[in-house]
């Protein structure tokens, strides 16, 4: 019987990021329970404190190492750890960078062969950037704390529905990172300090755009201490009073909130809700690989499947005749058509608003033939694409795309999809490599290239 405070040997990292163990076989188990441990890297030897049993498993965290990984460093953030009150925003800074990138490969790999049994053909090197001050999107909690007299600004606890008590997150901007403190003060200081529960930030390249969610009418005083603040320190700010649709700008008439694709002459304005990615830079180099893979030909058409703004749609757009984009909502659709005419390319664009996640073997013979496919879609996937694709396999009248390019935030989901693309559509798995969009999680940003023949 486990003590809870055992000494075991972690063979690997799940999903989560936690280490993976086994305790000793007992009775007439060939394998013995399989333990799941906050804070421990494959290569060590921990002892746990167990806080959950279950029959087929446990889980704890490390309360001692006996033997150290060669890949843990020290973490570059204070509040980062296991202990009670440290920011949950991250979970892997206590390991390499480099091993981090190498476990989100192991988790591709396996998610396709396991989930799948679909293998690539070939690897694509891992596309890397900064693991510091890398996140231009991010939602912070506010709560003020009247026990403390203070107010919090940050992730949440490692957890926990609390908001961490943060000072500093080496993760965001620097600039936005030396904003924590000032803002604490700032909400503390409001008329209606206990009724803003988050601020969103999102930077552009020009402008830092911080979006206050309040659910009661602001005072005119505190309208006063938004508009200071945002001369002292340099950002923009918006309101949202309900939901995403109500954001808009405190002042009118200030610089544009854009990102800039120079590869292709492209600048992407966006609303600070507006759905991009997180870290900017791996974006562009994601872009262009992307449009590298899908190789567009200059009379070819081509498809955007979940095309957002047109971060994919206008870059392809300079490489062939036309691309179709297609997205979920009509609002997106028409903002979409707005960037395209912005860098001129509404000639060689058009942009439709379709339910994705019901799509049919009908819809995709109206939509007519495609030379190529790219397709980025949320945490769900693209089931009903992939499906419909598979059914129509060896349908005579529809021209199937020659060459796919999936960009996945989800290894699960890209798997099951790549499963109906290679043994029911036809496909070959090319290539297949993951994008570290965000250092230090557990989150695995990853993409595939899919050929006919």
């Amino acid at each position: 019987m486990s003590s809870g405070f055992d000494w075991l040997e972690v063979e690997s990292l799940d999903l989560e990021a936690q280490g993976v163990a086994h305790r000793a076989p007992e009775g007439d188990a060939a394998v013995g329970k399989v333990v799941f441990i906050e804070g421990a890297l494959p290569g060590e030897r921990v002892q746990v404190q167990v806080a959950r049993k279950k029959n087929s498993w446990e889980q704890g965290q490390v309360t001692a190492i006996a033997r150290e990984s060669s890949q843990r460093v020290r973490p570059g953030c204070p509040h980062f750890g296991l202990h009670a009150g440290a920011c949950g925003g991250c979970k892997m800074q206590h390991l390499h960078p480099a091993a981090q990138v190498a476990v989100k490969q192991r988790v591709l790999e396996d998610n396709l062969w396991h989930l799948a049994k679909v293998k690539a053909e070939r690897m694509l090197r891992p596309i890397e950037g900064p693991a510091w001050g890398y996140r231009w999107r991010a939602r912070l909690s506010v709560r003020f704390v009247p026990k403390k007299g203070t107010v919090l600004v940050g992730f949440h606890e490692r957890k926990s529905r609390y908001v961490a008590d943060m000072s500093v997150c080496p993760v965001l901007p620097p600039h936005v990172s030396a904003l924590l403190l000032p803002l604490r003060e700032l909400v503390g200081s409001m008329d209606q300090r206990d009724r803003l529960p988050q601020v969103e930030l999102a930077v552009g390249d020009a402008v830092t755009a911080l979006v206050l969610r309040h659910l009661e009418p602001l005072t005119d005083g505190d309208l006063r201490r938004l508009r200071e603040f945002g001369a002292r320190h340099g950002v923009q700010w918006w309101l949202q009073p309900k939901g995403p649709d109500t954001v808009h700008l405190l002042d009118a008439g200030g610089p544009v909130l854009a990102y800039a694709l120079p590869e292709y002459g492209i600048t992407m304005p966006f609303k600070p809700t507006d759905f991009t990615q997180v870290n900017a830079q791996i974006n562009r180099v994601l872009v262009d690989r992307a449009v590298r893979l899908l190789d567009p030909q200059p009379g070819e058409r081509l498809i955007d499947w979940f095309c957002g703004l047109g971060n994919f749609t206008l870059p392809l757009a300079t490489r062939s005749r036309e691309v179709l984009g297609i997205e979920g909502s009509e609002t997106l659709v028409q903002r979409a058509r707005e960037n395209a005419a912005g860098n001129g390319l509404a000639a060689k664009t058009r942009f439709e608003a379709r339910n994705l996640f019901e799509l049919t073997p009908d819809d995709l013979r109206a939509l007519g033939a495609a030379d190529r496919w790219l397709v980025d879609p949320p945490r769900e996937g693209a089931f009903a694409l992939a499906k419909a694709v598979a059914d129509l396999q060896g349908a005579g009248e529809w021209g199937a795309p020659r060459r796919i390019v999936y960009v996945s935030c989800n290894p699960a989901t890209l798997a099951r999809d790549a499963g109906l693309l290679v043994h029911q559509a036809g496909y070959r798995c090319t290539l297949a490599g993951v994008v570290n969009m965000f250092p230090h999680t557990a989150h695995t940003e990853s993409m595939a290239v899919f050929e006919r023949g």
